[in-house]
């Protein structure tokens, strides 16, 4: 058994450490780690695809670490196995995550059934680690059923994470009437799923105020699915009331999408996209690393700072210094 048969071997016989080392392997940014990486996620491949992917956004503060926590482990006590990766923002120092997730999560982390990643996000559109899609994969041939890519906060590029996931969760939180403020159209208008998370003492009545709130804003957005209509639901991470239904909604969101095939069609369309995104990046690190590319930039980039050549001149200039490179 060669050394990529061996290593798919013992991540799919659930060795945790091995896992960790195959995303580890993934992430690399060397080239020969590159090549090792796709030879492994080809061996792992056959059986991914068996889990649900579920993708969460929140702004800051919403309290998704402890949604996360609580939702993890009420799935696990339904006998599911579930898999957090974790997107940090990366240290502007060190390009390495700084959040700490295992920090954030510890009841979920020490659990055998769980496995959580944080992953420096190191710059990609979105937050979502370039790498997560790979990851993903890894993490289902593992055997993980039920797979949740927390995002960094809420904002415009946070759609990426669409690209990613079966079912797109919005975690909002009540805030005295301000419910919709902050929050941006699009990232609503994507949303599968709506979830007033903090819905218990005092902050009750408020959070049904904003479940009513959003209910009504759905209502005036055009539906982007025949099959699906998105609901909202009320939680307490603290008391875990709400989080069964919440489970219930995500199975019968699962169950619409299959009807049509929708379900399978996305995730096809995602593995298009998938493809054109890893031409572009691999595109744009070979640009960069090409020495004729190097000893021009400097003079381009001037050139358009000081308004003497046009961005669209630089950027041809660049593309011939690429293509005629030696």
């Amino acid at each position: 058994m060669n050394s990529t048969n061996a290593k798919a071997t013992a991540v799919r016989a659930g060795d945790r450490r091995q896992l960790a080392r195959a995303i580890t392997l993934i992430e690399s940014t060397r080239p020969e780690h590159r090549q090792q990486a796709e030879s492994l996620i080809s061996a792992l491949l056959p059986f991914s695809g068996n889990s649900i992917r579920i993708g969460i956004s929140g702004v800051p503060g919403v309290g998704k670490s402890t949604f996360i926590e609580a939702f993890g482990l009420h799935l696990i006590k339904r006998g599911h196995r579930v898999c957090v990766l974790a997107v940090d923002p990366s240290s502007p120092l060190t390009g390495g995550s700084i959040l700490g997730d295992k920090t954030r999560m510890e009841d979920l982390s020490r659990n055998p059934n769980a496995f959580i990643r944080p992953s420096p996000s190191s710059g990609t559109l979105g937050g979502v680690a370039r790498r997560t899609r790979e990851t993903i994969l890894v993490c289902e041939a593992a055997g993980f059923d039920v797979v949740l890519v927390e995002t960094v906060g809420v904002g415009q590029s946070e759609i990426a994470v669409a690209d990613l996931v079966d079912l797109f969760l919005l975690l909002i939180v009540p805030g005295g009437g301000d419910e919709l403020q902050g929050i941006k159209k699009g990232i609503v208008e994507l949303a599968d799923m709506i979830v007033v998370n903090k819905a218990d003492g005092e902050l009750r009545a408020s959070a049904e105020r904003a479940q009513r709130d959003y209910g009504a804003a759905l209502h005036l957005l055009r539906a982007t699915s025949e099959t699906w209509q998105p609901t909202i639901h009320l939680c307490s991470s603290l008391s875990g009331s709400g989080i069964d239904e919440i489970w219930a909604g995500i199975e019968a969101f699962k169950r619409a999408k299959c009807q049509d095939n929708a379900f399978d069609k996305k995730r096809t369309t995602q593995a298009t996209a998938w493809m054109w995104n890893e031409v572009h990046e691999t595109l744009y690190e070979q640009l960069h690393g090409a020495t004729e590319v190097s000893q021009l930039l400097p003079k381009v980039i001037t050139a358009t700072q000081n308004g003497t050549m046009t961005p669209s001149e630089a950027a041809r200039k660049i593309l011939t210094a690429f293509k005629n490179r030696s």
